[in-house]
């Protein structure tokens, strides 16, 4: 039996968008019905960033501090940081040093901010670009900050681009897109839809919980 010899199957933001509509029951007749899926899509992305539904998207960055700096604005679409630690080289021998998060109650507490010392703890300041504070102030200019970050899904943009997704979540983005096509064009299919997404998405994140551990190769950065 001859087959395809092919692992590649992707989707991309126009067909997905097209299995939508036909899963919800409609057409996608004008431009303007890909433009608000397209939004809706971004939307949703949004969604699973607040359920926590992109650990795919997890990226290790580094950056060399400097003496008397204490604050380090990270990407506006990192959405938080999940480990972090000051490598110090001395006499070619690197050592890491795990940094321990504190809350802001915590960071405000701390009677003399400026204190030089290697840094012992962090506060990551949930701005639009999100701060992260190092205490104490770094001594030097010669550690690094390292920090593992989970960010946001990209934005589906241009129809050819593929969609930064997992195969394992391509089930539930068809549906979870066709549920909110639903929610503006076709009210009596919505339960069907809300139920078909639900699963799908319980099915997906099943995947990693049950069947094997998820295994993150982060991104390299340096700043």
């Amino acid at each position: 039996m001859a087959t395809s010899g092919t692992r590649a199957f992707s989707l991309d933001v126009a067909t997905a968008i097209e299995e939508a509509y036909e899963l919800a029951g409609l057409e996608a007749r004008t431009s303007y019905d890909a433009v608000t899926a397209r939004r809706s899509m971004n939307i949703m992305f949004a969604d699973w960033s607040n359920r926590g539904i992109q650990m795919w998207e997890v990226a290790k960055v580094e950056l060399t501090l400097t003496e008397g700096t204490s604050e380090y604005t990270i990407n506006s679409f990192d959405i938080d940081v999940l480990d972090a630690y000051i490598e110090r080289t001395t006499n070619d021998v690197t050592t890491d040093f795990t940094l321990s998060r504190i809350d802001r109650n915590e960071f405000v507490s701390i009677p003399n901010k400026t204190t030089k010392a290697r840094a012992t703890e962090y506060w990551l300041e949930r701005l639009k670009s999100p701060v992260i504070h190092l205490y104490p102030t770094p001594e030097n200019s010669t550690d690094k900050l390292i920090y593992y970050v989970w960010r946001t899904i990209e934005d589906s943009s241009a129809q050819i681009n593929d969609v930064d997704i997992p195969t394992r979540f391509m089930p539930c983005l068809v549906s979870g897109l066709a549920y909110y096509i639903c929610l503006k064009k076709n009210i009596q299919k919505l339960p069907i839809m809300k139920e078909q997404y639900e699963q799908d998405l319980r099915n997906a994140l099943r995947y990693d919980e049950d069947r094997s551990p998820l295994r993150i190769v982060p991104k390299h950065e340096y700043i």
